[in-house]
């Protein structure tokens, strides 16, 4: 994966542009070090390495802002890091820039319950939003697989949904507002909790734009009451495209689950072997989960019960208890831990049109044989938002560019069904190249010109998204 050459001039002012942060933050604020580095010289895409000029950890907007200042007169590179979760490198730094860390700004800065919103700092991880009000009967939707270490900053980064998302909506769907820091220091509110701003949608601009327009320091969420009851269904089938009619089924049937995800045999063994939650031996499984009242529930289970039954599966279990329920999503939460328990693997985020599903999952069956290398599905199938696990060797000579090819080949089918490059995870440098795939040159030239009027001197995460060929210029200055 290419990355720009460093500025060799921004490297040899190092000592000046370190002090001159450390006289804006506080003494634990700076690391520079070589051996402390090597914490933020990748994200989740760790194939991909490179130590950045420092990393910084404010606690404040303050601090976010002086930061941005002093980089913006020194010509420093920024890079902004939520958790490091991030699946497609969009918080991998190049040796002459400065990462800033988000993790020390997680406090809970305000809850209205009346009108249903929280305010919090940027940093603060997913899951904790909806613990901070889980007490009084509230949740935050958006529920990545990540939720436990991933950070609010980053969902808004990638516009991040999760297995909920079908219903819920992604966090474009539950964000109100942000605060937010651009490249000059420079502070601004989009948005807020208090109703449908007037002119353009600018809250809609940043979020999902990967780092590239500011710094989000503090987020105005949407939290909802906690439905009455909720309840899980497992469908096992012996076939991924029988699975995927049903979904694509259910669908068509008009019906809302609160979540439709997908699992097939590799990751069904593998999650049971590590997480051991009794899963059926099958060839894909479908986790479906309902929610309202114990009229709602039996009469949407009922309806789905009947679609599925239509396709012959060869089980059918319906959560009798909470420990049942648990226990079916058990596997689900746990399966891209197991698969990396049992090899190296890149996580993809096509996304594709629900009924196009079965099509889909037999190409890349077909190209798992034709590349030589396994793959494991596991997914939100109610959205369509795919994400193939290819399993590789990263200490094989080949293998990982190998690899590398595959997934390409399965983001052009993603585009070519009409779906897109991604749902979730961002183009970050993973999907970099292969933007031309899916957009003109006419239609990023309009992306970049967006970012031009947010970021002129292009400082903030530079070389993601883009091709590197058709931002280069705007890079030079």
């Amino acid at each position: 994966m290419d990355m720009p050459a460093p500025n060799a001039g921004v490297i040899a002012r190092k000592s000046r542009i370190v002090t001159r942060l450390r006289a804006v933050l506080p003494a634990d604020g700076v690391i520079d070090a070589p051996e402390e580095l090597r914490a933020y010289e990748c994200d989740a895409l760790t194939a991909y390495r490179c130590p950045p000029l420092a990393a910084v950890l404010p606690r404040t907007t303050e601090e976010v802002s002086a930061v941005l200042r002093v980089c913006w007169e020194e010509g420093v590179p920024v890079v902004p890091r939520g958790s490091g979760t991030s699946l497609a490198g969009g918080a991998m730094p190049t040796a002459d820039s400065v990462i800033l860390g988000v993790a020390r700004m997680n406090a809970v800065l305000e809850t209205d319950y009346e009108n249903r919103f929280i305010r919090v700092q940027a940093g603060r991880t997913n899951l904790s939003v909806s613990g901070a009000v889980e007490a009084e009967g509230f949740f935050y939707a958006p529920d990545p697989s990540s939720q436990l270490a991933c950070a609010i900053a980053g969902n808004i980064a990638m516009n991040s949904g999760g297995a909920h998302c079908l219903k819920y909506g992604v966090t474009t769907n539950n964000l109100l507002g942000v605060k937010l820091v651009q490249m000059d220091g420079t502070v601004v509110t989009l948005g807020g909790p208090w109703g449908e701003p007037a002119g353009l949608d600018l809250l809609g601009v940043v979020c999902g734009s990967e780092g590239q327009l500011g710094v989000v320091t503090e987020a105005w969420l949407r939290i909802l009451p906690k439905p009455e009851g909720a309840r899980p269904v497992l469908v096992g089938f012996n076939s991924n495209e029988v699975a995927g009619a049903c979904v694509s089924d259910i669908i068509k049937a008009g019906i809302l689950p609160v979540a439709i995800e997908f699992m097939d045999r590799p990751c069904i063994r593998a999650t049971e072997a590590f997480a051991k939650a009794g899963y059926p031996d099958c060839e894909a499984l479908l986790i479906i989960e309902v929610e309202g009242s114990e009229a709602e529930i039996a009469e949407q289970l009922g309806r789905i019960k009947q679609i599925a039954l239509a396709h012959d599966p060869v089980e059918f279990r319906e959560a009798a208890d909470e420990d049942q329920a648990k226990r079916i999503w058990l596997g689900r939460k746990s399966a891209f831990g197991a698969m990396g328990q049992i090899n190296d693997y890149m996580c993809l985020d096509g996304t594709i049109p629900v009924s196009s599903l079965p099509h889909v999952l037999k190409r890349i069956g077909e190209m798992s044989r034709e590349f030589g290398l396994d793959v494991g599905n596991v997914f939100h199938a109610g959205d369509g938002n795919m994400h193939p696990l290819i399993l590789f060797n990263a200490n094989k000579p080949g293998d990982l560019e190998r690899c590398e090819a595959f997934g390409a080949e399965i983001l052009k089918l993603c585009v070519e069904v009409g779906g897109c490059l991604t749902g979730e995870h961002g183009v970050g440098i993973e999907k970099r190249d292969l933007m031309a795939v899916q957009f003109s040159a006419t239609d990023m030239e309009a992306q970049m010109r967006v970012k031009d009027v947010f970021d002129p001197k292009w400082l903030l995460n530079p070389a993601k998204v883009f091709p590197l060929g058709v931002s280069a210029d705007r890079r030079a200055g």
